[in-house]
């Protein structure tokens, strides 16, 4: 008995340490950006041109899109959320057509590390 209950508790705990820890559904409303890029220059990378060390690289944001790297929504406020989950798929498939443009996403929240994350399935589009 004493060793079905050990393992049930230790099960318990590997489970508890493998769930988001306190997501939350949130909507959050901002432009979308390539995470790197923004990042290596937060004056200059918000939009689809990016000036980058080897000189002004046109639509590099959106071909960042397309590889697959990760994208963000950058609030009003300065946060940054990195795109997760049905969004990010495919390379980032259905965010390409909206890479610097103003969206609207509702979806789970967690913070790791201090970075944060919103995992949802789609958006709405704001402006462009």
């Amino acid at each position: 008995m004493r060793k079905m209950f050990a393992g049930l508790m230790v099960a318990a705990f590997v489970v508890a340490l493998s769930a988001p820890a306190f997501a939350r559904t949130e909507t959050v409303k901002g432009q979308i950006v390539d995470v790197s890029c923004y990042n290596m220059d937060k004056a200059n990378n918000a939009g689809k041109d990016h000036k980058m060390p080897k000189g002004d690289t046109a639509d590099c944001a959106i071909g960042c899109a397309k590889a697959g790297r990760p994208m963000a929504i950058l609030t009003s406020d300065g946060k940054v959320y990195e795109l997760t989950g049905g969004l990010a798929a495919e390379k980032n498939a259905k965010i390409v057509a909206h890479v610097a443009h103003t969206v609207e996403v509702t979806g789970d929240v967690t913070e790791k590390d201090g970075k944060m994350m919103i995992a949802a399935d789609s958006l709405k589009m704001i402006s462009k």
